[in-house]
């Protein structure tokens, strides 16, 4: 019974640490995402898409299925080992483990997904803009659920809201 308990705890800890550091985990629906994707920004084999707390690596399957590149960025550990797993045989997809907030985009990149968390929008967006100017082009970002407070979404569909993050 103990060795129950333990992992019990442990599955609390890992879970319960996004509820600090993080969004919670909401997996995406499929259909509606690709359809989201389809109207907002179709991705193809010269986007780099880069999923922020991409959970189970789901956005980054559908985003290879699409011919696009994907890096998912997530910092609960629990999710990084699913995600690493479910994408693994996957050249279009890597995955880091870190905090969105720390991690530098990489050049190529060109959309950005996020689960749209209202405590952070705009401690996101002004991060974006400034990895915008630092990569000298603008940026996508496709929020689902939450749009951010202050921004107006340039498009919307559904439950997902499209930004374009100029370098200024």
């Amino acid at each position: 019974m103990p060795i129950i308990l333990w992992i019990i705890c442990g599955a609390v800890v890992l879970l319960g640490f996004t509820a600090f550091f993080g969004a919670p985990y909401v997996p995406s629906r499929n259909p509606e995402m690709e359809r989201a994707f389809k109207k907002l920004y179709p991705l193809g084999k010269n986007d780099l898409l880069v999923d922020l707390g991409c959970g189970n690596g789901k956005v980054l399957k559908m985003a290879s299925k699409f011919g696009a590149r994907g890096i998912g960025i997530e910092l609960n550990p629990l999710f990084f080992l699913i995600a690493k797993l479910r994408t693994r045989g996957d050249k279009n997809i890597s995955i880091k483990f870190g905090d969105m907030f720390r991690m530098k985009l990489p050049d190529e990149t060109t959309v950005l997904y996020v689960f749209g968390v209202e405590r952070d929008g705009e401690r996101l967006i002004s991060h974006l803009e400034a990895e915008a100017k630092r990569l000298g082009h603008n940026l996508t970002l496709i929020s689902y659920a939450t749009p951010a407070k202050k921004h107006r979404p340039d498009r919307e569909f559904e439950a997902y809201y499209l930004y374009r993050i100029k370098t200024q």
